[in-house]
């Protein structure tokens, strides 16, 4: 069996590095690759001053058929190590962001969503000729349809409030003391990627434990991120300066641990049914269970579903449903029981239940 690498930055060529790699190896891939700008001229500010964008080397093809090819070749290898269950994101702007949507598709990649990063201080436009370019797209997709990827619904929910998270992140760009810099005061590399935005993708899309690759490194977002939610991480870049920025950067990541860093809130309940907490002493035919208001109640029959007051026998799902007038609801997080002295939720009792050894 091949050993993987794991916590680690490889030297090199991506697409060399990536077909070393085991097949079917990685949890998740997140991919920032050269977006070939196609940058021509000096920028310059509306007072004159020059810019410094994005003219790095290793964003410049010598045309479009050659990009193309470059990225069929790196995703081409990011699907073969990809696990069956894994999922896979990549970012880019309205330069390439088209074609390698496009080249996924082709592969096999099952889009699963367009994520817009929204960034509320982006560069203007200095020439006034054109909108703002205020965001880039993030393309997550699984590595076929009907894979069971990873999604920390839950998670993403209680981070935003309670609320389902949509696909527009508002995330400022990366500024201030999160900007690695030079010894000359200069940023360290020109598209270094805010925490936030890798914080949201490996939390959303991975478990504790799992192994985060990204095939265009960096200074090293993706590791610190990975570390400190508790996950592995393998990054590959070509540039030493880039490598040695990473690894002074992710030396200084502490772990967390917490709710979030756990997916506590995705983790799935106890499989217990009603029946089986009567028959384990937790419930007790003829027990009333109440709504958490107690406006309502109904009583527990001998075969698990609950009675109301108009002789309705239905499972907790369907009575709970039928007292919000709804076509269906979640009776476990409905209903309320007296226990022990104490008003409780019937599902925190599944947990109690398995806290004492009766999980089925």
């Amino acid at each position: 069996m091949v050993q993987i690498p794991q916590d680690i930055v490889l030297q090199g060529d991506s697409i060399e590095i990536l077909s070393s790699l085991p097949e079917k190896s990685i949890d998740l891939i997140f991919a920032d690759p050269p977006y070939n700008m196609q940058t021509e001229g000096e920028l310059l500010r509306t007072n004159g001053t020059a810019f410094d964008g994005v003219t790095d080397h290793w964003d410049k093809f010598d045309s479009l058929a050659d990009y193309d090819n470059f990225c069929k070749k790196w995703l081409s290898e990011c699907k073969r190590i990809l696990k069956d269950d894994g999922s896979i994101w990549v970012i880019g702007s309205f330069q390439n962001i088209y074609r390698l949507g496009y080249i996924m598709q082709d592969l096999g990649f099952w889009i699963l969503n367009d994520v817009i990063w929204s960034k509320p201080n982006a560069v203007p436009n200095f020439s006034g000729t054109r909108f703002q370019n205020s965001h880039e797209t993030l393309i997550w997709c699984s590595k076929k349809k009907g894979s069971k990827y990873c999604f920390n619904y839950k998670t993403m929910k209680h981070l935003n409030g309670d609320k389902q998270m949509k696909s527009v992140w508002d995330i400022s760009i990366c500024i201030g003391n999160e900007r690695l810099k030079g010894e000359d005061g200069k940023k360290v590399h020109s598209t270094q990627k805010p925490e936030h935005l890798l914080y949201n993708i490996i939390i959303s899309s991975s478990s504790k434990g799992d192994l985060v690759l990204d095939p265009f490194f960096g200074t090293g977002t993706t590791g610190a991120v990975a570390k400190r939610l508790g996950r592995h991480y393998i990054g590959i870049e070509r540039e030493i300066k880039y490598i040695k920025a990473a690894e002074k950067r992710i030396a200084n990541i502490q772990t967390e641990t917490s709710d979030l860093s756990e997916n506590a809130f995705d983790v799935k309940p106890p499989k217990f049914s009603i029946r089986e907490l009567i028959s384990l002493g937790f419930l007790s035919v003829n027990q009333k269970l109440f709504s958490k208001d107690k406006k309502h109640y109904a009583i527990i029959c001998e075969n698990g579903y609950v009675k109301d007051e108009e002789n309705s026998i239905l499972s907790i799902h369907k009575m709970s449903a039928k007292f919000l007038n709804r076509s269906n609801n979640n009776g476990w997080d409905y209903f309320w029981c007296e226990y022990q002295g104490n008003f409780v939720s019937i599902d925190s009792l599944r947990y109690l239940a398995k806290e004492k050894g009766g999980n089925l």
